[in-house]
């Protein structure tokens, strides 16, 4: 008999362990792949290791610093270098902006981002109040701003974040922060040109080495106990109010039995271990969709891409592009430049939700996809020396409208069963930090049961 199990090595499950361990549990932690980690993964490329998931963590919030710092690791801040929106058959400088909402209007109409009937739609805004109920964002902006705004501003930033549709987006769940701009003005753009000039202290930070280090740094350290290649397949209560967890091939089933349970799992192997424990937060965890994606990262020789400025650039989807976006790694982190000594590295990403058709091809294609977009965009003509593809098969939950009240009702149902909680990107965020909190929340939950 384990005191808790948690379902799940991702930085979820991995960050509830941790905390359940330090507080005097005894904790085993049940990861399905070879490996902990989740979405956070480091692979090798041109002899350089490197980020292959995401890269960066919120630097404005406590939790994903805090818990790199508590393990000894070295922050690092991107390069104070400028993003760029790929619009408009031109590489534009990204303006300012709150998710979106223009901040700047007149830097606005010199980027040429928006055209002509867009920046007149944009200064004939429509000032409503804040709705009653959750709406999509196209439709909260869009009602405001004109469309051109959610389809060259607000969507290529979603899309970097969710790679969803603002027409299909949560406003309460995914931009907060712009329903929030209403408390400060009915105007959006009043409220938004309001908003402080960035300060010093930087939004983003990473890892030196990178940030797919974090699961396993922390992994290393941990004082509980940790199984990969341990796939729970079944889960379900026993007569003494605890857990049983049926593990491995069904061919050689493992019972393990445990007074309390932590799911720190995607929405879908989540509902389908609490089918029979739970129905309502299994049916409500079954309707969250996810979107597909892949991360191609190449190394290039440094004569070959050293003419490129910035840290990269976004792409809206309506200008039909096949990536969305371009990260020029070398110039983002110093740490991944001084690696690289006479090879630069730089990574695109594709996918968007309901577009899988897009990855249905060999990595080589994505490759070959990712090499001509570039060469349109910057005038890359050199073929990279090494290259990899990650793919991220459902790796982004979608915050559909009346998201925040679903993970309401998901939570109301799981707190009817004694002992269990949930965590992850499927509930309060999809962002390291929105996912650590996530754990926290989840241990807090269940510690506060008698």
């Amino acid at each position: 008999m384990v005191n808790i199990v948690v379902i799940g090595g991702g930085i979820a499950g991995l960050t509830a362990a941790r905390e359940l361990a330090g507080s005097g549990h005894d904790v085993l932690l049940l990861e399905g792949s070879d490996r902990v980690g989740g979405k956070l993964r480091l692979e090798d490329v041109g002899g350089i290791t490197v980020d292959v998931g995401a890269e960066a963590m919120l630097n404005r919030r406590p939790e994903a610093i805090g818990l790199a710092r508590d393990l000894g690791l070295d922050l690092i801040h991107p390069g104070t270098l400028s993003s760029r929106l790929w619009t408009r058959d031109a590489l534009r400088p990204l303006p300012r902006s709150v998710m979106g909402i223009p901040a700047d209007l007149e830097q606005l109409v010199q980027t040429g981002v928006l055209s002509d009937a867009g920046i007149a739609r944009l200064r004939e805004e429509k000032v409503l109040p804040a709705p009653d109920e959750d709406v999509s964002v196209a439709d909260f902006v869009g009602e405001r701003l004109g469309r051109e705004v959610v389809d060259r501003l607000v969507e290529p930033l979603l899309g970097g974040v969710y790679a969803g549709h603002a027409t299909e987006l949560s406003t309460r769940a995914t931009i907060p922060q712009v329903v929030a701009l209403l408390d400060r003005s009915p105007s959006l753009l009043e409220a938004a040109s309001a908003v402080p000039a960035p300060s010093d202290v930087p939004v983003f930070a990473g890892l030196v080495s990178g940030v797919g280090q974090l699961p396993q740094v922390l992994a290393d350290q941990a004082s509980f106990a940790i199984r990969t290649g341990a796939m729970v397949r079944e889960l379900r209560r026993t007569s003494t109010a605890g857990f049983e967890l049926v593990v491995g091939p069904t061919a050689a089933p493992e019972v393990i039995s445990a007074d309390r349970v932590v799911l720190a799992l995607p929405a879908s192997p989540a509902s389908r271990l609490l089918g029979d424990l739970t129905p309502v937060a299994a049916h409500e965890l079954s309707g969250i969709e996810h979107a597909s994606m892949a991360i191609v990262t190449m190394a290039f020789r440094v004569q070959d891409v050293d003419h490129l400025e910035g840290t990269g650039f976004l792409v809206p989807p309506l200008d039909g592009r096949r990536i969305k976006a371009a990260t020029f790694s070398f110039n983002k982190w110093g740490w991944v430049r001084e690696a690289g000594e006479d090879l630069r590295l730089l990574r695109t990403s594709l996918g968007r939700h309901r577009e899988e058709a897009a990855l249905q091809f060999p990595d080589e294609e994505l490759v070959e996809q990712s090499l001509a977009d570039l060469h349109t965009a910057t005038g890359i003509a050199a073929r990279p020396v090494d290259w990899h593809v990650q793919r991220w098969g459902g790796g982004l939950p979608q915050y559909a409208v009346g998201h925040l009240d679903r993970v309401a009702r998901i939570r109301a149902s799981v707190a009817s069963v004694p002992g269990l909680a949930v965590c992850g990107a499927a509930y309060d965020g999809i962002g390291i930090p929105a996912v650590i909190a996530s754990a926290m929340r989840a241990v807090a939950d269940l510690t506060a049961q008698p």
